[in-house]
C-alpha cells in the first residue's frame, strides 16, 4: 500500500490504522497527501482497487483572500503558523502532532490551498472500478466538511465520523 502524508507531516499513517486498508492494491493519503494519492491513482497504470482519502485538502470553497492570508501568515512566522496548524488538525483530540512534524515549504502550502479537484478524474477512477472512500471528521477545523461532502458524494463512499476532527481521532492513538 502507498500512503501519502499530509502537509508538514511524516509517519502519521499509523494514526489512521483503524480505517485504512493496507492491501497491495490500495492507495491512501491524508489531507495534502490525499491530493497526492488521488493524482497517483489517476496516473497509475498498475492495478488499484481502492483509493482512500482521509480528510482531503479541499479549499475550493474558500475565497482567494483566505488563501493569500494563509500564505502571508506562513511566510511571516512559519513556526507559529505550524504550531497553530498542528493544534487545529488534532482538534478535538489530545494527540500531539509535533511527533509527526516534518518541515514543509511554501510550495506545499500553495499546492494544498490552490489544488483543484477534478470531477472528470474522479469519474475516470470510478470507470476503472476503483472504489473511492472519503473519510471526514464532523468537527474538522481545517476544511469545510459540508462542501467537501457535497463535492465527493457522487463519486465516493463517504464515511462521516462524529466527534472527531481532521485527524479522525477522539483520543490519542498509538
Amino acid at each position: 500500500m502507498n500512503f501519502y502524508s499530509g502537509f508538514s507531516l511524516e509517519g502519521e499513517e499509523k494514526i489512521f490504522s483503524d480505517y485504512h486498508d493496507k492491501g497491495d492494491f490500495c492507495i491512501a493519503g491524508f489531507s495534502l497527501g490525499a491530493i497526492d494519492a488521488f493524482e497517483s491513482a489517476y496516473k497509475s497504470k498498475n492495478r488499484i482497487d481502492k483509493l482512500q482519502l482521509f480528510s482531503p485538502a479541499f479549499f475550493e470553497d474558500k475565497e482567494i483572500k483566505f488563501k493569500r492570508l494563509q500564505e502571508i501568515y506562513f511566510k511571516k512566522d512559519k513556526k507559529r503558523y505550524i504550531k497553530n496548524f498542528l493544534q487545529n488538525i488534532a482538534y478535538p483530540s489530545a494527540l500531539d502532532m509535533h511527533n509527526y512534524y516534518h518541515d514543509s515549504g511554501e510550495e506545499d502550502l500553495h499546492k494544498l490551498l490552490y489544488y483543484t479537484w477534478s470531477k472528470e478524474k474522479l469519474q475516470a477512477l470510478c470507470d476503472k472500478s476503483i472504489m473511492i472512500e472519503v473519510y471526514l471528521g464532523m468537527e474538522d477545523k481545517i476544511i469545510d466538511v459540508k462542501a467537501t461532502k457535497e463535492f465527493f458524494q457522487d463519486f465516493a463512499t463517504l464515511i462521516m465520523i462524529k466527534g472527531v476532527g481532521h485527524i479522525l481521532q477522539k483520543e490519542e492513538n498509538g
